[in-house]
């Protein structure tokens, strides 16, 4: 059985409604809780599959949060030697910095579902199932692409929204995992923050519910396609 590895920064942002489908592509799936565990262990970097989640905090923070830097030098080691790796918010940061590129303040809050506006090249990408597919933003900072790297969707007020780099990088800004059916664990771990940007928890409760089924079937056929994708370039090389 393959082994999927997620760094997890806040117990509820966890790989959510891509448990199953990673189960049936026959993954075995472990979580190391980044903040308390050592994220830069052997099996982390050799596993199948790294999954590098979500959290409050920015990608720029070491200075406050030092174990963001085991986490960089970990994805570091992975994209050096190729090895499969999945970021989703900031996750998808965390990549962007070990690739050398930037990660700032975007100075607002982008939170709440809407759809991406996908690039040419992303409509020939594993995100095209999601081409008007609402899916959960949920962040304040925002990536600059790597050199290299193709920038695969946008939204108005957020330019990169995710980046592929060959068949083995797919970074994501905007939630594809997030349960919607689990959404009020985001909306009471996150309240203050809604508090701060004066969104409504109740009109994000409304919206997982409207969108929950046709985002899961989505995101299934996103990560289905890109694992096609990886699988199929790894067995060319071996």
């Amino acid at each position: 059985m393959k082994e999927a590895i997620a760094l997890r920064h806040v117990h509820f942002e966890d790989v959510g409604i891509l448990d199953s489908l990673l189960a049936s592509r026959g993954y075995r799936l472990r979580y190391i809780d980044a903040t308390i565990e050592q994220a830069d262990t052997a099996a982390a970097e050799q596993a199948d599959l790294l999954i590098v989640l979500g959290g409050p905090i920015g990608a720029y923070d070491e200075g406050l949060h030092p174990f963001l830097l085991r986490e960089l030098d970990l994805i570091a080691r992975r994209l050096q030697q190729q090895r499969p790796i999945l970021g989703i918010c900031l996750g998808a940061q965390l990549i962007a910095r070990a690739l050398g590129a930037v990660v700032a303040p975007m100075g607002l809050k982008e939170i709440g579902y809407a759809p991406l506006d996908l690039s040419t090249e992303g409509s020939l990408s594993p995100l095209a199932a999601l081409e008007g597919q609402p899916v959960l933003h949920w962040h304040g900072d925002q990536f600059a692409i790597p050199p290299g790297a193709t920038c695969l969707a946008s939204t108005p007020v957020c330019p990169h929204q995710a980046f592929s780099l060959g068949a083995h990088v797919l970074a994501l800004q905007f939630h594809l995992e997030a349960d919607p059916a689990r959404i009020n664990q985001w909306l009471v771990g996150h309240a203050c923050e809604l508090g701060q940007a004066g969104i409504d928890p109740r009109s994000l409760r409304e919206q997982a519910k409207r969108f929950g089924t046709d985002l899961r079937s989505a995101a299934h056929a996103v990560m289905s396609n890109w694992l096609d994708k990886l699988e199929a370039s790894q067995s060319a090389l071996s």
